[in-house]
């Protein structure tokens, strides 16, 4: 049990999956016990939509590489199987103090990282200390989780603004840690279990030289710790990543403090083409895989595999970046694009069934969602008007699309931009189409350098809070989106601040209506993606966080 200042604070879970969704689903972290696995099914192959970036925890921001990392990595508190509830993972307990700059946490005992060296409070205060006395390309390349939940940095590094959240951290002894902060921030406790906040071994980030990450250009390269010896407490080691083969390869962690994995190894395959990842699992090649075509939902099920699907948590939006072109700094313009696209067409021809368009940027499940924001419908018309009074009926753009991956949000981005473009194109914009792989340019140009006029992306959120959503999206100036709103991003912070929940989705109203009346990004559907497995896997457990851990897999 939470100690009471904790359990008021507890988000109520916002989403339960059915169990006939769920394969057999195995106790919670608290209740941890044996396992184990062997013979011809000790090998659990899962078919990944992508490769990851590295395997560092804090310098990472997409499912592909998170996916991996949290079978190695374990965080302070966590997320139930399923649902987005919060519960203990490395604290067992954790309390703020009344005015919510202070967190103390109780800490799991017992509980060693990979190399052998233990967890204990000195490590948190490591970890945390680490984070935030980054400097330079180290700093720069972890902007989107750290920078936007801790807003910067000792040495006020990257494009953050005002004080850093994060002061201090006391190892008050082994299994008591107190992290101090600045300022309150109504993201925590949740937040604390972002991914990107793992525990990492102290020791193994000395050895390896974790923070010694370079830039050139937009691009950034990661040492040996990232690449080669991610270290952390989870269930899973890492072993190796075979690039020729495209295959990341962990082994069962023997010295785990919880319940061992039921298979001995867990590969993950890269196959970036959906129907590629379909066939290997018809040829018995792969296990399972992420984001199936809607449209093979039924011959999947019929030929015995099993369609998980996921509740609806994130959002697919068409951004929009102000800085390069003029004219689309003129709200007019911005109208013009949101009436062109015809949001229902897309979720009919293009997203899973249960899809539904959206007209703001958080999911309906969120708090702050509201029906009070600005609604721009379908109306080419509309938009053909809107573009000649702003003098932009000549709009040309550049619009960028990723490919080599599929995300809950966007299971085929080729096929969705497709749509999009013939939608601009019949209001008379003229449209430029750059394809780029997801890992291989396509971040880095359109979230780094906002090279971009439009582009596709989206969001799944990492936790139950609207912050995660508009906060990190819009919560200050960012090359994505090219823009500076004293007033959007002050209302931002207004409601980050809020601890309490009526005053927290107040604020967050407020602000989702400012930015629908601004349109810095088109809100275009939130969806809820699939999982596949074959029909001899079991205690596969969907996450609508896409957290899924796969400890608790077998075969057979």
């Amino acid at each position: 049990m939470l100690p009471k200042p904790v359990a008021r604070m507890r988000r109520v879970a916002l989403i339960g999956l059915a169990g006939a969704l769920a394969v057999t689903m195995s106790a919670c972290a608290s209740q941890r016990g044996s396992g184990g696995g062997g013979g011809a099914n000790d090998t659990f192959v899962f078919g990944a939509a992508g490769a990851p970036k590295n395997f560092d925890p804090i310098f990472n921001d997409d499912g592909e590489s998170f996916r991996p990392v949290r079978q190695m990595y374990e965080t302070l508190v966590t997320y139930k199987a399923g649902t987005t509830e919060l519960e203990g993972d490395l604290a067992t307990a954790w309390t703020p103090s009344d005015d919510a700059k202070t967190w103390t946490f109780t800490l799991r005992q017992g509980v060693k990282f990979h190399d052998g060296t233990p967890f204990n409070a000195a490590a948190v205060c490591f970890n945390f200390d680490r984070w935030y006395n980054m400097k330079g390309a180290a700093a720069q390349s972890q902007m989107i989780y750290y920078g936007d939940v801790f807003e910067g940095f000792a040495h006020n590094e990257g494009d953050t603004n005002g004080d850093p959240v994060y002061k201090s951290c006391e190892a008050k002894d082994d299994n008591t840690a107190v992290v101090h902060l600045n300022k309150a921030k109504g993201a925590f406790p949740d937040a604390f279990g972002l991914t990107s906040l793992s525990m990492s071994s102290p020791a193994a980030l000395k050895q390896y030289d974790a923070d010694a990450v370079t830039q050139t250009g937009d691009s950034f390269s990661y040492p040996a710790y990232a690449t080669q010896h991610p270290t952390g407490t989870g269930p899973y080691k890492f072993e190796s990543f075979d690039k020729t083969n495209n295959t990341i390869t962990l082994v069962r962690n023997d010295d785990y403090w919880g319940e061992k994995a039921k298979t001995a190894k867990l590969i993950f395959k890269i196959i970036p083409d959906e129907n590629a990842r379909k066939q290997e699992l018809a040829a018995g090649t792969i296990d399972a895989y992420d984001f199936p075509n809607p449209a093979d939902y039924n011959s999947l099920k019929q030929a015995g595999d099993q369609v998980l699907i996921r509740p609806a948590f994130g959002v697919t939006y068409l951004g929009i970046n102000q800085k390069n072109n003029p004219k689309l700094q003129d709200v007019r313009v911005r109208q013009a694009i949101e009436y062109a696209v015809n949001k229902d067409q897309l979720v009919k021809n293009k997203m899973p069934e249960g899809a539904y368009v959206q007209d703001q940027l958080l999911p309906n499940n969120v708090p702050g969602f509201t029906d009070q924001v600005a609604k721009f419908p379908y109306n080419p018309d509309k938009a053909k008007q809107l573009l000649a009074e702003a003098g932009a009926s000549d709009l040309s753009l550049n619009f960028y699309v990723p490919t080599e991956i599929s995300r809950p949000y966007m299971p085929n981005p080729v096929d969705m931009a497709s749509a999009i473009t013939e939608d601009l194109k019949a209001v008379g914009i003229k449209v430029n189409v750059v394809q780029e792989p997801w890992n291989g340019g396509y971040k880095d140009d359109v979230q780094k350098a906002g090279k971009q006029d439009l582009h596709l992306l989206g969001w799944t959120g990492d936790y139950a809070d609207p912050g995660n959503f508009i906060g990190t999206f819009f919560g200050r100036q960012k090359p994505e989106f090219g823009f500076n709103n004293p007033e959007i991003f002050n209302a931002l912070s207004n409601a980050d601040a809020q601890t309490t929940p009526d005053g927290k989705k107040k604020a967050y109203e407020e602000a989702s209506v400012l930015i629908s009346q601004y349109i810095p990004a088109v809100p275009l559907c939130s969806s809820p993606p699939a999982l596949v497995v074959a029909k001899n896997v079991h205690g596969l457990v969907p996450s609508p966080l896409t957290d899924e851990r796969f400890y608790t897999v077998t075969k057979g």
